[in-house]
Formats: structure tokens, C-alpha cells, sequence
């Protein structure tokens, strides 16, 4: 049972024959009496009663005129959804914590109200995890740290960061002695913002003796400012973080410090959801 013997057959039952229904279809009628039979060998059921030349709905085959209704109803739906240019259905994006907690909140407001026909999911990652979901197919897109696989995936500018040093206010990142703290606390391994860390490290000939695991960053500058340790983290974090004013921060060299998020999706994948993001976060970059 396909759709082009659902119209067929809906057709036959419009114009109340088989003549008729091949004239408006522009088939012979052969054809069509075919095409109704093969439908009628395939449910194992009579459609019509047949009087002469003229055929009447049987029970089964008004049941089956229900269905065919919806059926070819919603096709003519899927068709115009996949063929339109307008963003609609849902979107599943992806984007590491920091970028979700601060940057995503305005952006993704706008992105409703221009496109009030997507539906969006949001899941939270570092680049591995959220790099693997897209190539699963559990996500349409993702925002990202560089570097990207450019065999894998197509990318677009999303926002520049800061990454900053952060340690207690009475504790600075690097004591008298020129020695960093010996504990940093961070992210599962995976989150670019750990690494950083970690070279920076061992840029100085350094490793940090204990790091702490946590999973958001609030947590992470709660033990800061605690003095439990130091930790690297985007800059506009902090905005958000009410106790701000008890942390030392301390800036990395441009070269070092600042990094590119990009808006990441399967290579030959994109839709006109996840190039809708695009120019608007473009647009936001430009003001």
C-alpha cells in the first residue's frame, strides 16, 4: 500500500468509477482497475461493490477512505515542510556550559521570536561529546571551542571569549615565591578550558599536584573564592557570579587568552534552522 494507490483509489471514489477516475488522472483505465485490485490483494478485503460499470464504497473501503484522507493529508504536509525555506520543527543544538549560561540566553530569545515554528532542545557538553552527538544524529548543531574537524563538519563564527585565571582574592594565582597554586579546579577532561590550564602550566615547567572535578561553574568559583584551588574560565562567567568581587583574576596574553566559538554541523547537513542561527548570530557579532 503506497501513497500513489491511496490517490487512486480516493480518486476512483470522488468521481464514482473507474472511467471517470483515469480520465482525471490521465491513466488508462486498465491501470487503474489494476492498481485497485493490487490494493485490494494487499489488505485482503473487497473495497468496492461493484454494480455494472459503477462502484460503490464497501465498509472496508469506507474505513480505508479515512485513512487515506489523513494519509495523503499529512504527506502533502511533509512535503511542503521539507520543500519550504521558512525554520520550523525542532531543533536539537548543543553548547558547552559557559556558552549555554551566558551567551545563549539573548540569542536564542531572538531566534524564538523571529522563528516561533522551531521547537528548541538545548543539551550541554564539552566539544568531544557534543562533536560526537552531531555525527549520531542526536543533534543538528553545536557551539564550540576551536580547532574542528573541517573533514567532518561545516562551521560559522559564533562569539569571541576571554579565558581568565581566577583564585581567591587573599590568595593570588602565582605566590611570592612565583609558584602557581598546586590545585585547579576544572571540568571533566574533554573541556577545552582545562587544557588551556594545563598548558599554561606547563608553560611555567609546572603541574598542578590536585585537580578538582566539578560540573558547572558556579561550583567551580564557589571553591575559588573558598581557596581551594584556581581555575580558568571565559571571562563573561563572571557576570554572572554574585560573588565576583572576592576573586583575583588575573588576564592571559591575547594569543593565549582569547579563543573563537564556532557554530558547528555535520558536513552537507545544514538546514535552514542551523543557517538561520548563523545570520543571526552573525548580526549580533556585527553591532
Amino acid at each position: 500500500m503506497d501513497l500513489a494507490a491511496l490517490r487512486i483509489f480516493r480518486t476512483v471514489v470522488q468521481e464514482g468509477g473507474v472511467t471517470r477516475a483515469a480520465e482525471r488522472l490521465h491513466r488508462v483505465q486498465s491501470n487503474v482497475t489494476t492498481r485497485i485490485r493490487q490494493l485490494e490483494d494487499d489488505l485482503g478485503v473487497r473495497l468496492f461493490i461493484r454494480e455494472g460499470k459503477r462502484l460503490h464504497l464497501a465498509p472496508a473501503g469506507q474505513v480505508l477512505l479515512d485513512y487515506t484522507e489523513r494519509l495523503l493529508s499529512l504527506a502533502d504536509e511533509a512535503q511542503l515542510a521539507v520543500q519550504d525555506s521558512r525554520p520550523r520543527g525542532i531543533f536539537r543544538l548543543g553548547a558547552m556550559e559557559s556558552t549555554a549560561a551566558v551567551r545563549l540566553p539573548a540569542a536564542l530569545s531572538e531566534y524564538h521570536r523571529r522563528y516561533p515554528d522551531v521547537v528548541l532542545e538545548l543539551k550541554t557538553g564539552n566539544p568531544p561529546k557534543l562533536s560526537a552527538m552531531i555525527l549520531a544524529g542526536e543533534l543538528d548543531a553545536a557551539l564550540v571551542t576551536e580547532p574542528v574537524a573541517d573533514a567532518a563538519f561545516e562551521k560559522a563564527p559564533g562569539f569571541v571569549e576571554e579565558a581568565v585565571i581566577v583564585s581567591a582574592a587573599s590568595r593570588p594565582v602565582v605566590n611570592r615565591q612565583g609558584v602557581a597554586s598546586h590545585t585547579i579546579i576544572a571540568f571533566e577532561h574533554g573541556c577545552p578550558h582545562r587544557k588551556r590550564l594545563e598548558d599554561w602550566y606547563a608553560r611555567r615547567g609546572e603541574i598542578p599536584q590536585r585537580t578538582i572535578e566539578l560540573g558547572s561553574y558556579h561550583a567551580m568559583l564557589g571553591c575559588v573564592v573558598a581557596g581551594m584551588g584556581i581555575a580558568l574560565l571565559p571571562k563573561s562567567v563572571l557576570s554572572t557570579f554574585p560573588e565576583s568581587k572576592r576573586l583575583n583574576v588575573q588576564k592571559l596574553p591575547p594569543e593565549v587568552g582569547r579563543f573563537q566559538i564556532v557554530l558547528i554541523w555535520r558536513r552537507g547537513a545544514g538546514s535552514s534552522k542551523v543557517q538561520a542561527l548563523c545570520e543571526l548570530l552573525a548580526g549580533r557579532a556585527r553591532k
